[in-house]
């Protein structure tokens, strides 16, 4: 199963921010700042998170000129340098499309959530078992955020998280470095439709570097990954963690045209499509339901493209002609 949202047409573009407003998004604090505008910060580095959240944030720009963002106290998974977030309300979610953030250093992680956001799993687990969960995800996630020019600076979490239901997240001519005791980018069940092109990964991993689970039509194409001896892009879906049902499979995506340098000796796992097939203990935590990881555990990759990739360095040795 693939489905891929439809673009929310009429989403208003945001306006430039005041002066007052990039004055106080400038201004060192613990709290959040809540970005509802188009910041040109010339360099100037933001010294406290950033919170875009909601359709009222459509639009939403941060261009720091090369400037810094680094909250005062080390970030999290909940509480992350940059948050794209969606917002219940009621029966509905709203949700920020067309947001960017662009020529940034990033000091910790950027998390874009739809149903999820803010740590509550309550709403993505009950709409996991019913069965148009994966429109459901996508309508409710945020839509077309652009990442260019930005340097992750990782410091233990996962610096790029894309999670359920995100559609169509460009990361461009980025690059990604720091440690994380996971992936550099993780793209979660019933995304789709991202391009991560032109970036260079030279990021400790606890992990691959970049995990697709569950996450369907998406291009990872002309980057270079400095693997360190991890893996480098691995399609799986991982069933029945947290007891969600992963209804979408790791299908219709084009990894081609990337580099590989420090892979392993032994193992050169650059590209692994079904890099899991169940076998993790929780997978039947999502068991009971006629669809999805539910009804079986396995990836189900299909259609992916893996093609003209290159491994250079350690790995290129086993790639030799015999003499």
């Amino acid at each position: 199963m693939l489905t891929l949202a439809v673009v929310q047409a009429g989403a208003p573009a945001a306006r430039p921010c005041t002066p007052a407003e990039v004055a106080e998004l400038t201004r060192p604090a613990a709290e959040p700042y809540r970005l509802l505008c188009r910041a040109a910060l010339s360099g100037r580095d933001v010294a406290r998170p950033v919170l875009i959240q909601g359709a009222e944030a459509s639009g939403a720009a941060l261009d720091c000129g090369g400037g810094r963002i680094q909250g005062p106290q080390a970030a999290t998974t909940g509480t992350p340098t940059v948050a794209i977030w969606s917002r219940p309300e009621g029966q509905v979610w709203s949700r920020p499309v067309d947001v960017s953030v662009r020529d940034c250093v990033v000091a910790g992680n950027i998390r874009i959530w739809g149903m999820g956001a803010g740590g509550s799993m309550r709403d993505l687990l009950a709409s996991s078992r019913t069965a148009g969960h994966t429109t459901a995800a996508q309508s409710a996630a945020p839509l077309n955020v652009r990442i260019d020019k930005v340097r992750f600076e990782a410091t233990g979490t996962i610096p790029l998280y894309v999670g359920p239901g995100v559609t169509r997240t460009t990361v461009t001519g980025s690059t990604f470095a720091g440690r994380s005791t996971s992936t550099a980018i993780y793209l979660d069940a019933e995304s789709a439709g991202a391009e991560i092109r032109g970036n260079v990964f030279d990021i400790r991993t606890g992990r691959e570097q970049v995990a697709v689970d569950g996450s369907g039509a998406n291009r990872i194409v002309n980057n270079r990954f400095v693997l360190g001896g991890r893996g480098g892009v691995f399609l799986y879906r991982n069933c029945g963690e947290d007891g969600v049902i992963r209804h979408q499979t790791p299908s219709y995506n084009r990894i081609t045209d990337n580099v590989f340098s420090g892979a392993s000796w032994l193992r050169p796992r650059t590209v692994v499509v079904g890099a899991r097939e169940g076998g993790r203990r929780y997978c039947g935590d999502d068991a009971g339901w006629p669809f999805g990881s539910s009804a079986d555990d396995g990836d189900g990759a299909r259609g992916n493209q893996v093609a003209r990739n290159r491994i250079e360095g350690v790995a290129s040795f086993w790639n030799r002609s015999p003499r």
